[in-house]
């Protein structure tokens, strides 16, 4: 507040003014010290991401420090929904919320029955009669529920004779001798692989449920797991690689370094499959290669067996795979990726304003056009569209990017993505099966 109003003397007002000041005045103080707490927050971040590198945070405390942020900023959203809904404040459109009353029909619902205290009428007339009811739903989340398997076999032997005991087998185990079901062991793999959760911290996650497994009997797990699934991964990749098309793409993945006692910087290569979006019969699959570089080589090795069309971004360790002297197979069809080509453009643009950019965007959007145009139609049409339609465009595109050359520097981040743009708008062969042409 001002000071003009701090120096306000509060009991010369009405009785409902004084109120509403006081009230405003306390909500200013609350909104001045969230506010606070904000640029806190924020400072701490800027400090995380531009500081000394020996003051900089670790990527999970910069991420608590971003919930953090975010839980203070609903909080301020909360505040103005109470506020709003006073009987003095002005109607407004309802805002949305995902998920709101649209919970999966596969949960189980519990009902749960609030009646009125009586059910007799006021007027004496007796009791009510029931003439339709409210439903609301809310998400229960039960923490996951350990138990143990006791497997009892039974000894049986015959009280008049010595032939001796008879006993059903032991079941078959995944692991022989230890302690987890395979239940145990699936959950243990999609934790850490499909939820990112460490062994460490799932070690932690047991023990506050008083069961004591060290991480490195976790690890011991997941690799006797990873042996018995190895099969299944290379049936899987030899699948794949029978498609006519197939995507691949690397990441880097951090992996543990034993004896440095830090990590070091690993690949992961996806090869998938996914013709959904255009009507292909084929289901979507995916599987990963672990490779400790990013050697152009270890594609190869990954796809030998595999001639069909490879979309790839501008990465230029897949062309070792395009030559007649490629191990594993004839030369592959390169389709590049228009996506990657457009993002590179996109960054440019906001970042610079270029010109040049901002026109390679117009050329590709009218391509993206004829492509939401024919999502959903068969091959056949596809092809037939993209051969009258996209061509010529893509013709243009190549031409102008040709022309366009030198105006742009090469060492420029616009001349860094001029090559692969080059090579999608020179290499353009219309497609029947999928968004990505070649």
């Amino acid at each position: 507040m001002s000071d003009a109003a701090n120096d306000l003397d509060l009991s010369l007002l009405p009785p409902e003014f004084r109120a509403l000041f006081e009230a405003q005045a306390a909500q200013v103080a609350e909104l001045k010290e969230i506010n606070k707490r904000l640029e806190h927050l924020v400072a701490e971040l800027n400090h995380a991401v531009h500081g000394k590198k020996s003051e900089k945070l670790d990527e999970n405390d910069r991420q608590l420090l971003f919930e953090e942020l975010e839980v203070a900023i609903a909080e301020v959203h909360e505040r103005k929904d109470t506020q709003a809904t006073g009987e003095d404040a002005p109607k407004r459109k309802p805002v949305a919320r995902r998920n709101l009353g649209n919970l999966p029909e596969h949960l189980e619902r519990i009902e749960q029955i609030v009646e009125p205290d009586s059910l007799i009428c006021p007027c004496g007339c007796g009791e009510m009669h029931k003439i339709g009811e409210d439903r609301s739903e809310r998400l229960d989340i039960v923490p996951a529920k350990m138990r143990v398997i006791v497997t009892v076999r039974p000894k049986y032997a015959c009280r008049h004779c010595t032939d001796g005991v008879t006993q059903a087998p032991a079941p078959a185990r995944l692991i022989e001798r230890a302690l987890p079901t395979e239940g145990s062991i699936a959950h243990v793999l999609v934790s850490k692989y499909a939820d990112h959760c460490p062994l460490h911290r799932q070690s932690q996650i047991l023990g506050r449920a008083g069961i004591d497994i060290h991480r490195s009997t976790l690890a011991d797990w997941v690799g006797k797991a990873a042996f018995h699934l190895g099969p299944v991964v290379d049936q899987l990749a030899e699948h794949l690689k029978t498609s006519t098309k197939l995507f691949m793409d690397e990441t880097t993945a951090p992996i543990l370094d034993p004896g440095r006692k830090k990590t070091k910087t690993g690949y992961l290569w996806a090869l998938a499959r996914d013709n959904r979006n255009w009507g292909g019969d084929d289901p979507p699959g995916v599987v990963f290669f672990y490779a400790p570089d990013r050697r152009g080589e270890n594609a190869e090795k990954f796809l030998t067996g595999f001639d069909g069309i490879l979309q790839l971004d501008g990465y230029q360790g897949y062309n070792r795979l395009t030559r007649a002297t490629r191990k594993g197979g004839e030369p592959i069809v390169v389709a590049h990726c228009w996506a990657h080509a457009r993002r590179k453009l996109k960054e440019i643009h906001d970042r610079d304003k270029s010109e040049i950019a901002a026109e390679g965007l117009h050329q590709i959007a009218e391509i993206y056009a004829i492509e939401k145009d024919i999502r959903g139609t068969s091959p056949g049409q596809r092809l037939s569209a993209r051969q009258a339609r996209s061509a010529p465009l893509v013709a243009t595109f190549g031409e102008w990017l040709q022309t366009q050359r030198t105006r742009v520097s090469a060492k420029s981040r616009l001349g860094e993505n001029w090559r692969i743009s080059t090579a999608i708008g020179t290499d353009y062969k219309p497609s029947s099966s999928t968004g990505a042409s070649r």
